[in-house]
């Protein structure tokens, strides 16, 4: 029988809630930096037009609705959602699985449209 080594707290440096922060955000900048112009300018405006309507949606839902394409890379989703959230547009909503395909069915959040955000519109 075979045991697995098991520390009984964790190791030193390896949980660090301000680095993963860190982490993130600079994630974030990269994919924000890299993203093409015009597909970010139409995420925004299929994010806005989402948010308005004051229902939950993910990222599936703005291409189902034909309002934006899939982008060259999957970190664009991130970057677009988070700096919509961070501007006041959207919050969190919750977690379910996504509607892409190309995730197959992996846990994301959903958004909605921030009281504010639809009061303003």
């Amino acid at each position: 029988m075979t045991q697995q080594l098991q520390f009984p707290e964790p190791v030193q440096g390896t949980i660090s809630p301000a680095a993963a922060e860190t982490a993130k955000q600079d994630g974030i900048a990269r994919a924000t930096a890299n993203t093409p112009p015009d597909w970010a300018t139409a995420c925004r405006a299929a994010i806005e037009l989402m948010a308005r309507r004051g229902t939950p949606f993910q990222a599936a839902d703005l291409i189902a609705e034909g309002l934006v394409d899939e982008p060259d890379h999957p970190a664009r989703w991130g970057a677009a959602f988070n700096n919509a959230a961070r501007a006041g547009v959207i919050q969190e909503a919750g977690y379910v699985r996504s509607k892409r395909a190309t995730v197959h069915g992996s846990i994301c959040k959903q958004w909605t449209g921030t009281s504010s955000f639809r009061r303003a519109a």
